[in-house]
C-alpha cells in the first residue's frame, strides 16, 4: 500500500513550507509505523523509496513543477536510484527525509534523499536520476528549458566523481535492459 495519508498531509501543508529555491533542502518529518515495518521490526526497504517519493513530490509542488508539467504536457520521471543503508529505523522512531536537488546535466537531474534520525545520524541515503518527459514532442526536456519555465536562474555545479559513476552505471544498466544482456530468466 502506498503512503497516501503521508502524501496527502505533505500536499496539504506545502504552502506552509514556502517556495522551493535551488540549494534549499526539503524536510519532512515521519515516524516509523507498524504499516512500515518488515519482519525485523524496522523500516521496510520499499518504504524508503516511497518516502523519498513524498520528499521529491514536495520539491516538485513547491517549485511549481507539477503545475508547469500539466500546462506543458510534461511528466516527471524517475530514471533510477541507488540506496545505501547505514542504520536501521526501528518501529516508532522519528526521522526526517531531507530532499535536495544536487546538480543536473543535459536532461538528467541528480536528487538526494537522506533519512536522518532525531539524534542527527544518517540512516540511509538515496541518490536518484530523473528527467522531465515532454509527451507532446516525445523527448526529454533539457533542464535549462525546465528551469526557464519555472522562473529559475541557476547553474549546475559539476557532478562529483560519485555522481558521475552513478549516472554512468545507470546508463549502462539501462542499455543492458533495453537490448537484453543475453541472460534468460528461468521460472
Amino acid at each position: 500500500m502506498y503512503v497516501w495519508a503521508r502524501l496527502a498531509r505533505m500536499a496539504l501543508t506545502t504552502k506552509s513550507r514556502g517556495r522551493f529555491e535551488m540549494g534549499d533542502k526539503g524536510r519532512l518529518a515521519f515516524r516509523c509505523l507498524p504499516t512500515d515495518i518488515d519482519i525485523n521490526y524496522h523500516l521496510n526497504n520499499a518504504r524508503y523509496m516511497m518516502l523519498a517519493d513524498v520528499g521529491r513530490i514536495d520539491l516538485f509542488l513547491r517549485a511549481g513543477l507539477i503545475a508547469s508539467a500539466r500546462r506543458n504536457g510534461w511528466a516527471p520521471m524517475l530514471g533510477g536510484l541507488q540506496i545505501v543503508f547505514v542504520r536501521e529505523i526501528r518501529l516508532w522512531r522519528r526521522f526526517e527525509v531531507v530532499s535536495t536537488i544536487e546538480t543536473w546535466e543535459g536532461t538528467q537531474v541528480i536528487g538526494r534523499h537522506e533519512f536522518v534520525l532525531v539524534n542527527g545520524e544518517t540512516a540511509a541515503v538515496i541518490l536518484t536520476t530523473a528527467g522531465i518527459y515532454d509527451r507532446r514532442r516525445r523527448r526529454f526536456v533539457q533542464i535549462e528549458e525546465l528551469f526557464a519555465a519555472l522562473g529559475y536562474n541557476a547553474s549546475p555545479r559539476a557532478p562529483t566523481e560519485a555522481e558521475r559513476a552513478f549516472m554512468a552505471s545507470h546508463v549502462g544498466l539501462r542499455a543492458n535492459a533495453k537490448s537484453g544482456d543475453g541472460r534468460e530468466v528461468s521460472s
